[in-house]
């Protein structure tokens, strides 16, 4: 599969098989996530990788019941934070969102489905995750990405049609 492919096939997966995630595809998963482009080079990230069921079923309750479905389910989660004394200033931000796809994508080449779930800007998410997990004041929770092999993998890897790829309305040239 190509990269093209892997973004225009890539879907959200929140009901997962019981096939546990192995050593080998956790580390090629993680690589990808700092692989990522950073400001000024920075690397404002750190990431918590979650297996043991009992952790991601806290984290489901920090989260709230409305989106933490797929951590009930998951074989592994990972918590992505921001480094806020970096000097690469509010960019944390940013850099935590590209490391998150780039390891979503790259759970999507190795058969992994994938969901992100929002912490940030979400201040009480934020602050729960940060009280679960005993982040430094310093430290950010971002986002938490949801893996495992799909439950059902008859549309996985079908191209999206509920909605068109190109919205050619949103596309601007030169001025609005």
């Amino acid at each position: 599969m190509n990269t093209f492919n892997t973004i225009l096939m890539r879907k959200s997966v929140r009901e997962y098989s019981d096939k546990p995630i192995s050593d080998e595809a956790l580390e090629m998963i993680l690589k990808a996530g700092q692989a990522g482009p950073s400001a000024r080079n920075r690397r404002d990230w750190h990431f918590i990788v979650i297996k043991k069921a009992e952790t991601l079923q806290k984290m489901a309750g920090a989260t709230g019941p409305r989106v933490s479905m797929p951590l009930r389910n998951a074989k592994m989660a990972i918590l992505v934070c921001g480094d806020k004394s970096s000097s690469a200033g509010d960019f944390w931000e940013v850099d935590c969102s590209i490391a998150a796809q780039n390891m979503i994508l790259a759970a999507y080449e190795l058969g992994i489905g994938a969901c992100w779930i929002g912490t940030f800007p979400d201040e009480e998410r934020m602050q729960n995750h940060k009280f679960l997990f005993k982040l430094p004041d310093h430290i950010a929770p971002h986002s938490i990405i949801t893996f495992g092999y799909p439950k059902d993998e008859t549309h996985f890897f079908d191209i999206k049609e509920d909605k068109p790829i190109l919205e050619k309305e949103k596309i601007h040239f030169e001025k609005w």
